[in-house]
């Protein structure tokens, strides 16, 4: 008997137990060694470089279109900006002053422009040192 308080020692599982092919004498033909690591390289490679890159090609895709969209409305604003200061000024920009409402909306479009690169460097900054 096992002194008190000790488990007794683990029992062995038999050959049958294991299952077929287990332990050291398995005797697995070479054209199914390759054929299982193939298949576990290919698994492999799509589950770490496919999948990863399916989901990176949805949010591309996401953010071209949002950038087409974005790049429409800004031009769509700014002609509308330049037809409005053509038409609603009277007869201010006229003559040879016909090309001002041209620089007005340049320069608005300009200003724009390096407020979102303030902004997107200010953002930066902050995810950096944070």
């Amino acid at each position: 008997d096992p002194p008190v308080g000790t488990a007794p020692p683990p029992s062995r599982p038999t050959a049958s137990e294991r299952g077929p092919g287990a332990g050291a004498g398995r005797n697995v033909p070479i054209p199914q060694l390759v054929t299982e690591l193939r298949e576990l390289v290919v698994a492999y490679v799509k589950q770490e470089t496919l999948v990863p890159l399916k989901s990176l090609g949805r949010w591309v895709g996401f953010g071209l279109g949002g950038s087409l969209l974005l790049g429409f409305g800004v031009v769509f604003l700014a002609m509308s900006g330049l037809r409005a200061l053509q038409d609603e000024t009277g007869d201010t920009f006229t003559g040879n002053w016909s090309w001002v409402p041209y620089l007005i909306v340049v320069f608005a479009l300009g200003l724009g422009a390096a407020l979102v690169w303030v902004l997107r460097a200010a953002r930066k900054a902050e995810k950096g040192t944070a």
